[in-house]
């Protein structure tokens, strides 16, 4: 067959423009990318060329799971991307391959696994208790976002890494700006620079450290010549900027629960499903915009009869894969008693998102208190009133207008 007859037979290039979605529609794009077929081409606002896509929930494991594909390799490539502005830093844990990765990770591991995570729940709830008493005291109409599911999110993922409580703020401010697509490529790479030059500084005075905190076994690590300082400081943006993307997500989890109220009632009234109830709005809810980070495929790679050739970029999307109705029946609708619910929320392989079992103990302790110590609580306005975020490459509400 001849290089031509190969060209003719690639499915067409598919433009995905950035779009401002509100409440929790589904990406009207990706609904036609996965209508289209199991693998697709795609054209994303940034970047150059073009990307293969995988939205079926096999293929999007094989990826993410298959050495073949590497992360590394994107840095050295001008791939089409959503973001405006593309600043990794060489060596950063996203875009590191095993054994650089395992490497890096292992440094960490211990604050992440179920004994690290139980180690903040007492100090996380009684902090969300005085969040909530606040709230209480202020007395309705209040924004739940700035009250509840922004401070509270920041606290945890700080009280985690070691950060003190006063710095607090500024690590929300570089947050914002890092994850924004509005402000321009300086102002994100700036507050970059000034979040990696405090963790350098934190990680540095820890280099002797025995703590639990995040900071404190990256300073150790580095202290043992287990890994590099930069690589320390690049991780540890990494997490503290991940930590944040809970307001995102207990933003939407907390819109869909409000303006369903018949589903808030139900949690309520049957305590014992929240655990499974929080797994199923993880699954429904669409965490981001298009999709996240690229691979490339390091020799030629068939998927479903199509030829992903050595060098090709390709993306997977974890919300395409959350809503394939061969893994999950019914796909577009919220069932609380689902099971199992092998959902892939917080990604799958190697790059599994390492504070996911962080994340999920957070929605807990959130649902739990708002939804017990506040039984009128509903929304404000109108569910089509509520402001989501534009402009940014992951998805929630700008502000939660609440009564009670």
């Amino acid at each position: 067959m001849s290089e031509d007859t190969i060209a003719e037979a690639l499915p067409p290039v598919r433009p995905w423009p950035a779009l401002d979605l509100t409440g929790v529609d589904f990406d009207p794009v990706l609904t036609e990318l996965m209508r289209e077929g199991p693998v697709t081409r795609i054209h994303l606002s940034n970047g150059e060329g073009w990307a293969w896509l995988v939205t079926r929930y096999d293929d999007v494991r094989m990826v993410a799971n298959d050495a073949r594909f590497s992360r590394e390799a994107v840095m050295d490539r001008e791939v089409t991307r959503l973001a405006p502005h593309f600043i990794p830093d060489r060596g950063a844990v996203g875009f590191l391959d095993p054994p650089d990765h395992t490497r890096l990770r292992r440094a960490v591991a211990a604050a992440f696994t179920a004994r690290g995570v139980e180690r903040v729940r007492e100090k996380s709830r009684r902090m969300l208790d005085e969040l909530v008493d606040e709230l209480l005291q202020d007395g309705p109409p209040a924004d739940l976002t700035a009250t509840v599911l922004s401070p509270f999110p920041i606290a945890v993922i700080c009280e985690l890494m070691g950060v003190p409580a006063t710095d607090r703020q500024a690590m929300h401010t570089w947050t914002q700006l890092i994850l924004s697509s509005s402000h321009g490529a300086e102002v994100s790479e700036r507050a970059k620079n000034e979040m990696s030059a405090y963790f350098a500084k934190l990680i540095g005075d820890r280099r002797d450290s025995t703590g639990e905190y995040v900071t404190s076994l990256l300073g150790a690590a580095v202290g043992q010549g287990e890994i590099a300082p930069e690589e320390a400081v690049g991780f540890a943006v990494l997490l503290q900027i991940g930590g944040e993307a809970v307001t995102n997500n207990s933003g939407q989890l907390f819109y869909i629960l409000l303006a369903r109220p018949d589903l808030a009632e139900r949690l309520r009234a049957e305590p014992e499903i929240r655990p499974r109830a929080i797994d199923e709005l993880l699954r429904y809810i669409p965490h981001r915009n298009a999709v996240g980070l690229s691979r490339i495929a390091m020799e030629d790679v068939e998927i479903r009869g199509v030829r992903i050739r050595a060098g090709d970029a390709i993306y997977v999307s974890y919300l395409a894969a959350n809503r394939d109705p061969d893994v999950f029946p019914d796909p577009e609708t919220i069932d609380f008693t689902r099971t199992p619910n092998p959902h892939v929320a917080f990604g799958s392989g190697p790059h599994y998102c390492p504070g996911g079992m962080l994340a999920r103990l957070e929605s807990e302790l959130m649902v739990d208190a708002l939804l017990d110590r506040m039984p009128g609580l509903r929304l404000a306005v109108p569910p089509d009133q509520v402001p989501f975020r534009k402009g940014a490459l992951i998805r929630g509400p700008e502000a939660l207008p609440v009564t009670w």
